[in-house]
């Protein structure tokens, strides 16, 4: 199995390091032609408004809407991730994906200085709390009748999913728990049995 890794700013070692110990291989993804082999994507956190420009200027945004027509491309946005594939985000708009039914809001939990870290309970990874590590997170202001929450933290939906996609607020490849990289894996192997993809 083979998982772009979005690579042109942001956490993109750390998540290449957590989907290779979780048994696939990472693939840096800074062109659409690096698309190609590739049975998923990670969108890692970073700054929103700069990963979304570039992602335009270099014709990702069109390539992976291509990817996504059939419904069967998994992505996985962290952080800034989230909100690239928001459908509405509130305040200034980066360019961005729109794929999943959420209104989101940028740094809604504070500036980097107000980063923490909170035992999240996610009922889909088992009974153990996952480690999240929340930096400039963006919250979840509203999630559409597609949208399955997976996750809260006093009151807000901090991780859900929406058919092929997965958004967390927070920053999984901080942690050393690799349990969401292998949720997201098992997703994509599952959504591409189901096309009949070997």
């Amino acid at each position: 199995m083979k998982i772009g890794v979005l690579a042109i700013q942001g956490d993109v070692r750390e998540h290449v390091h957590h989907t290779e110990a979780a048994g696939a291989e990472a693939v840096l993804v800074r062109l659409p032609r690096d698309l190609e082999d590739t049975d998923g994507l990670i969108i890692p956190g970073g700054e929103s408004t700069t990963i979304g420009m570039l992602m335009a200027e270099y014709g990702l945004i069109e390539a992976i809407l291509q990817r996504t027509r059939a419904g069967t491309y998994p992505i996985y946005g962290t952080c800034a991730g989230l909100i690239l594939l928001a459908k509405e985000v509130i305040g200034f708009s980066p360019a961005r994906l729109g794929l999943v039914d959420i209104d989101a809001s940028r740094n809604a939990y504070g500036r980097q200085i107000a980063s923490f870290e909170v035992a999240l309970d996610i009922p889909v990874l088992g009974p153990q709390p996952f480690p999240a590590v929340f930096i400039r997170a963006p919250k979840i202001q509203r999630l559409g009748p597609s949208v399955t929450p997976l996750a809260w933290h006093h009151g807000d939906v901090v991780m859900a999913e929406a058919g092929p996609y997965l958004v967390s607020s927070f920053h999984p490849e901080m942690s050393p728990d690799l349990r969401i990289h292998q949720y997201f894996l098992e997703k994509v192997k599952k959504l591409h049995e189901v096309a009949g993809v070997s």
